[in-house]
């Protein structure tokens, strides 16, 4: 029984005991302390445990006798690993079950849309839940344009809206949860005024800011112009880069709502050992008020007393450089609104955006999957992206500049000549700068290629990694190259 993060373990492992007892149930994951794996590892091996829970790397566990393989939430991206070694969870998991002819089930609300094609295309059996746990009511959704609230004067990360919800909840003795998933590299330039973003003319991406060099790019097809002083748009010169954390959150919760009680989880906070659980115990059964965190409170938590859940900016997964951007937005707000009113208690849902017209926005506030993916399939199809082929990133890193770029031609060469020699069937893009272009002193570039992954293309990738790894020690620069199927990040 795998779940996508380790925060998911305790309320899983607590639901399986109470039905099968705690000797069947092993847990494994990367938090456990060497003593605790090993006997963890011993119990699975010696077959005492019958039912193993854990988070991706669990699907490595020696199970002597395996019969079912069930992936919860089967959409989440943790499921990949983006570390060496990379691996795809849910293929590990198809490739154990063609060995030994057993099922395995793929859980969620919103499942992956590479997932839901096969399904539709009859690949993989679908199995529908047409009903909320305890037949529960959906939670109430509403939608808050947050270009009105600037211009009611309104400039806190909060809206009069879920001001409002937020003391009512108060008053009631209810719990919310608030929710700002802020990443770092995400940098985008926004109109303030008309909540325009500022996009690539090729592609349907925002363009990233670089601070170096002054300039809006696109990394994906190389596309880039001067940094704009004005809206081109509505020619406003309220034009602000976009972003803020849990932490400034949590400081203006605490100034709206001095009497209320906060607990902050997000990656600064969980730290330590078990720093999950006692965060999520704390706030399960203790009265405290608010929850603030990033996507590691959206999934699959149960809180009974939580009726309010707001989400403080959903643009924030909207502007990211990905074609994945619209669906992880959908996937987000869908189940963060899933937290809310699991008891007899409606709950409510309040989406804070710029961006209000944005379908994947309005389909979260139906939370209607069905027209998400039928609208969002045939631009997958149309663009050629996943489902319809899939996606090679080849990620070169170096301490020099120089060689880094040195590097990424040979290799675009290379295989620009054996794809014009050879006819191979692939999409091959240009090499450029990643978009995190220098981390802890290595420049990083990447070069994309569209393609179907067959046994041809795996030849050429290696092919690709004979030639080119004999380079991984110089003198200058320490240059290392890697190469990564259908990837959560572009490198």
């Amino acid at each position: 029984m795998l779940v996508p993060e380790i925060s998911l373990t305790p309320q899983t492992v607590d639901r399986f005991i109470s039905r099968f007892g705690e000797d069947a149930v092993a847990v494994l994951h990367s938090k456990l302390s060497v003593g605790e794996r090993f006997d963890q590892w011993n119990k699975i091996k010696n077959g005492t445990a019958k039912i193993i829970i854990g988070a991706r790397s669990a699907i490595f566990a020696p199970a002597c006798d395996l019969g079912l393989i069930i992936i919860d939430e089967e959409h989440d991206q943790s499921y990949k690993s983006e570390m060496a070694p990379r691996y795809n969870t849910k293929e590990i998991a198809t490739y154990l079950a063609k060995e030994k002819n057993i099922p395995v089930v793929l859980g969620s609300a919103t499942p992956d849309l590479d997932t839901f094609y096969k399904a539709k295309e009859g690949k993989i059996t679908l199995l529908e839940l047409t009903k909320r746990a305890n037949n529960g009511s959906l939670p109430d959704v509403q939608i808050v344009d947050l270009r009105l609230e600037l211009e009611n004067g309104n400039k806190s990360m909060i809206s009069g809206a879920l001001n409002k919800a937020i003391k009512e909840n108060l008053e009631a003795k209810k719990q919310t949860i608030l929710f700002l998933n802020h990443r770092g590299f995400s940098t985008f330039l926004m109109c303030r005024d008309c909540g325009n973003t500022i996009k690539c003319k090729n592609c349907n991406i925002t363009l990233t800011y670089h601070a170096k060099e002054q300039k809006l790019k696109c990394h994906y097809c190389g596309y880039e112009i001067p940094l704009l002083k004005e809206c081109p748009e509505c020619h406003s010169k309220n034009i602000k880069h976009f972003g803020a954390g849990t932490q400034k959150l949590e400081e203006q919760i605490h100034m709206l709502f001095p009497e209320a009680s906060t607990i902050r989880m997000d990656v600064d906070t969980v730290t330590k050992k078990n720093s999950h659980e006692e965060i999520l115990n704390a706030f399960k059964n203790t009265p405290i008020d608010i929850l603030i965190g990033t996507q590691m409170v959206v999934k699959g938590h149960h809180f009974p007393n939580v009726t309010l859940v707001g989400v403080i900016a959903a643009d924030t997964s909207l502007n990211i450089d990905d074609f994945k951007a619209n669906e992880r937005t959908f996937e987000l707000l869908t189940q963060v609104a899933g937290r809310a009113g699991r008891e007899k208690d409606k709950g409510k849902v309040i989406i804070q955006t710029y961006n209000p017209d944005n379908f994947s926005i309005e389909c979260s506030k139906k939370q209607d999957y069905n027209l998400f993916y039928n609208t969002e399939i045939l631009m997958r199809k149309k663009l050629k992206y996943p489902p319809f082929c899939d996606i090679i990133v080849i990620g070169i890193t170096s301490k020099s500049s120089k060689e880094g770029q040195q590097v990424t031609k040979k290799i675009h060469n290379y295989l620009k000549n054996r794809v014009l020699t050879e006819n191979l069937g692939i999409i091959l893009y240009q090499g450029m700068p990643a978009p995190i272009d220098k981390i802890k002193n290595k420049y990083r570039y990447r070069i994309i290629i569209k393609c179907k992954y067959n046994d041809e293309i795996i030849n050429l990738m290696n092919d690709v990694l004979n030639k080119y790894s004999l380079e991984k020690e110089s003198k200058t620069g320490n240059t290392r190259v890697i190469i990564d199927l259908n990837p959560n990040s572009w490198y």
